[in-house]
C-alpha cells in the first residue's frame, strides 16, 4: 500500500483535493473555492479527530463565515476604513459606500476556484498547488495591480506545509503580503482549559476596530502586557484573544513555533511559520460555535500594514519579483 495518495473529490458542486498520510492516519481535504482547508484529520486517543473548525458544507463554502481557513491576499486582516496610500496615490477599496458598512477584510481570493496545476503523492509526501491569475486590475475595486498566486500543501511525515508564492505580473510595484486564518478544535472541551504558548517579544496593540495604533506605539514589550504574556505555555482561561503577537522567536531550523495543546488527552499542534506575526483568536465574535476553537494566523505583515511606514518595506513587491512565504502545522504528540 502507498504510504501517501493524493486524490481529487467533491463537496457538492464543488470540487476539493484530498491528501492521505496513510501509515499515519492523517488526512486532509482541500476546496477548490479559496484554496481553502476544510478537514485535518489525525489520530488521537479518543479516536480519528478532526484538529480543522473549517466549513462544515457546501453552503458554509458559499458563504464563508468568519473565514475559516482563508487564504489572505493581497493583504491579511483588515485594512482601516478600507482606504489605503501606496506610492503617494490614494486607493479606496469601497468607492461609493459610506459609514459603518465600509470594511475591507482578509484579501480577495476567498470566493474564487482557484485551478490545480500540481496533484501528485510518492514516497516522501502529499502535493497539491492551487494557482488563480483573479487579482488583476478593474477587478477588485481600490486595487489596480496584478499578482499572480501559487498555494502549495505538502501533507508528510512532520505535518501540514503551505508554500506559497506571490508574483507581480504587472508593470509597477504592488502592496501585497499573505495570511493564513485556520481554526483548531482539538477537542470538544471548552477552550478555557486548553494551553497556548506563543514565542513572541511583544503584542500589537489596536483600537476597537482591531487596526493597530499609529506609530511605534503600536509595538508593545509583553512585559507591559503581562495578561497577553503566553512564552510559556499555559491555559487559556477566561481571557478573549484577538491579538497579533510580534518579534517571534524562532527556534534553531528557523521556525517559530505557537503551540495549542489539549492537557486532557495531549493532543499537541504547532503552528510554525519562519517570520511575520502570530494573530491569536479566540473565536468570540464568530457566527456559529462561539468559543469552541482557536484560530491561529501566521501572517507575513500586520493588520493594516497598506498603511504603515514601518511594513512598506516588507509589503512592496516590484514588478516582475515574487515573494514567497511559508508556514504550516506539526502535530507533536501524542
Amino acid at each position: 500500500m502507498a504510504e501517501f495518495l493524493a486524490e481529487r473529490g467533491q463537496v457538492g458542486e464543488h470540487g476539493i483535493v484530498v491528501l492521505t498520510d496513510v501509515a499515519r492516519g492523517r488526512r486532509v481535504r482541500i476546496a477548490r473555492r479559496g484554496a481553502t482547508v476544510l478537514s485535518f484529520e489525525v489520530p488521537s486517543p479518543e479516536g480519528v479527530r478532526n484538529i480543522a473548525d473549517g466549513y462544515r458544507d457546501a453552503g458554509e463554502l458559499d458563504t464563508r463565515p468568519s473565514s475559516r481557513y482563508a487564504i489572505m491576499v493581497p493583504f491579511a486582516n483588515r485594512i482601516a476604513d478600507a482606504r489605503y496610500v501606496f506610492d503617494g496615490v490614494p486607493h479606496d477599496l469601497q468607492p461609493g459606500i459610506e459609514g459603518a458598512s465600509r470594511a475591507a477584510r482578509h484579501g480577495f481570493v476567498r470566493g474564487v476556484d482557484f485551478d490545480v496545476t500540481d496533484l501528485r503523492a510518492d514516497a516522501q509526501g502529499a502535493n497539491v498547488t492551487f494557482v488563480t491569475q483573479a487579482i488583476r486590475p478593474g477587478v477588485h475595486p481600490g486595487y489596480p495591480f496584478a499578482i499572480d498566486l501559487a498555494v502549495s500543501f505538502t501533507l508528510d511525515a512532520g505535518g501540514l506545509a503551505l508554500d506559497v508564492v506571490m508574483r507581480n505580473v504587472g508593470e509597477r510595484a504592488a502592496p501585497c503580503f499573505f495570511g493564513w486564518h485556520p481554526y483548531f478544535r482539538l477537542a470538544d472541551s471548552p477552550i478555557e482549559g486548553w494551553e497556548l504558548q506563543i514565542p513572541a517579544d511583544s503584542v500589537v496593540r489596536t483600537d476597537e476596530q482591531f487596526i493597530p495604533i499609529a506609530g511605534e506605539g503600536a509595538r508593545a514589550p509583553l512585559e507591559q502586557a503581562p495578561e497577553l504574556d503566553f512564552r510559556r505555555m499555559q491555559a487559556i482561561g477566561p481571557r478573549e484573544l484577538n491579538h497579533a503577537f510580534a518579534d517571534l522567536r524562532c527556534d534553531t531550523d528557523g521556525r517559530a513555533r505557537t503551540r495549542l495543546r489539549d492537557p486532557q488527552s495531549g493532543l499537541t499542534i504547532a503552528v510554525w511559520q519562519p517570520s511575520g506575526v502570530m494573530l491569536a483568536f479566540t473565536a468570540d465574535t464568530v457566527t456559529r460555535d462561539i468559543r469552541r476553537s482557536v484560530a491561529l494566523e501566521p501572517m507575513e505583515s500586520w493588520s493594516d500594514a497598506f498603511n504603515r511606514l514601518d511594513c512598506a518595506e516588507a509589503i512592496r513587491l516590484e514588478p516582475g519579483a515574487e515573494r514567497r512565504f511559508t508556514c504550516g502545522v506539526e502535530i507533536e504528540s501524542p
